[in-house]
């Protein structure tokens, strides 16, 4: 055991986490988003039973986003006439705002194509149990 590690965080998560320099990308996959396939050169991490809110306070607990970029915090744009509803991400933005003083100006949207292919490049994707719709989001890392 760990001193001010949050227990959600796996082992090999916490691995993953320490290895990711500045600028790398994770991703925080809702259930359905494709894990696997989009991360065929990437890590998957497994949070089965988590949903990506608790996934995310978790992991800003140690990893710092990146500063030197506008943007670090990028979420699954809905496609337009697809009548979704997103309250989730105002849990995002407040779990953000908790710890980076930018809050909500951290956050872009994506186009849900484009955010497939970012996230064929991130360093991980963690796949969750999330059930929300359009809860996909990628977190840019910082320094300390």
């Amino acid at each position: 055991m760990l001193k001010n590690i949050p227990p959600i965080i796996s082992p090999d998560l916490l691995k993953i986490l320490c290895e990711m320099g500045h600028s790398d990308r994770i991703v925080i996959a809702d259930g359905n988003f494709p894990s696997e396939s989009m991360g065929e050169n990437c890590y998957v991490i497994r949070a089965d039973g988590h949903g990506v809110p608790e996934i995310l306070d978790a992991i800003l607990q140690v990893f710092p986003l990146d500063t030197y970029c506008d943007k670090p915090v990028s979420l699954m744009q809905v496609v337009p006439g697809d009548p979704v509803e997103t309250p989730i991400w105002d849990e995002y933005k407040a779990i953000v705002a908790k710890y980076d003083k930018r809050g909500a100006e951290c956050f872009e949207n994506i186009e849900r194509f484009a955010f497939y292919e970012d996230a064929k490049k991130a360093y991980c994707i963690i796949a969750t149990s999330e059930k929300a719709l359009y809860a996909n989001i990628t977190l840019q890392k910082g320094v300390v």
